[in-house]
């Protein structure tokens, strides 16, 4: 039998990245067959770690509840929220262009950092909160599942790297020749899987370096 999977996050009340994943491949499949767009927004909490440390745990735990509801508060029933995992929020804007995409999460993150505390009374923590946030949109980022979600989290990644507290778009990446670097035999493999899979070559390229940086931890970086 299989597993029940949760539809929605316990301590925040919005979808569970589960949930996630299956609304994200119908809204997706009906984008195509509309020929209309939809944005994928990445955003997780600077530096969340030094909230637990500090002032532990139930105070993450309001920090987190609170940043949920103001993501709500802003895109309303328009938008699908979720809890990705940790300290990290996806937004799902169906019919939606990335500029579109980019004043909302920008009017979340100016939200979010004017707040000067958290939390009621004795529980409350006095304590300035920021966000980092990626946007990629499909078609013009990318279009697969895979693609547009790689190119969100990446944004997401440039906007930690240059200092937090802001969003970044996704940008065209550049792939240096492929020939350089295989055998002819690999590219032979590659372009049979790429066609078995309907993507472009330069995306299961990507895709295979992402999981090996991956494995060796060199995308892992500081909230």
């Amino acid at each position: 039998m299989t597993a029940h999977k949760p539809q929605y996050d316990q301590l925040t009340g919005l979808l569970s990245r589960a949930a996630f994943e299956d609304r994200f491949k119908a809204v997706i499949n009906a984008a195509k067959e509309m020929d209309t767009c939809i944005s994928l927004a990445f955003l997780d909490i600077d530096e969340f770690m030094r909230i637990n440390e500090n002032y532990g745990h139930s105070a993450g735990d309001m920090v987190l509840q609170t940043v949920a509801t103001t993501i709500q508060e802003i895109v309303g029933a328009n938008a699908l929220t979720v809890r990705y995992g940790g300290d990290e929020f996806a937004i799902l804007f169906p019919d939606t262009e990335r500029e579109q995409a980019f004043l909302a999460m920008e009017r979340i993150r100016i939200a979010i950092e004017g707040q000067q505390s958290f939390g009621d009374g004795e529980d409350a923590i006095a304590e300035q909160i920021t966000i980092s946030g990626g946007i990629a949109s499909y078609p013009i980022d990318g279009n697969t599942e895979s693609e547009v979600l790689r190119k969100a989290d990446q944004a997401m990644y440039r906007a930690k790297l240059i200092g937090r507290n802001n969003i970044r778009l996704a940008y065209e990446e550049r792939m240096s020749p492929k020939t350089s670097h295989y055998t002819l035999t690999q590219l032979e493999r590659l372009s049979k899987l790429a066609k078995k899979e309907g993507v472009g070559e330069a995306v299961l390229l990507r895709e295979s370096l992402d999981d090996l940086l991956i494995k060796y931890e060199v995308t892992r970086i500081e909230s």
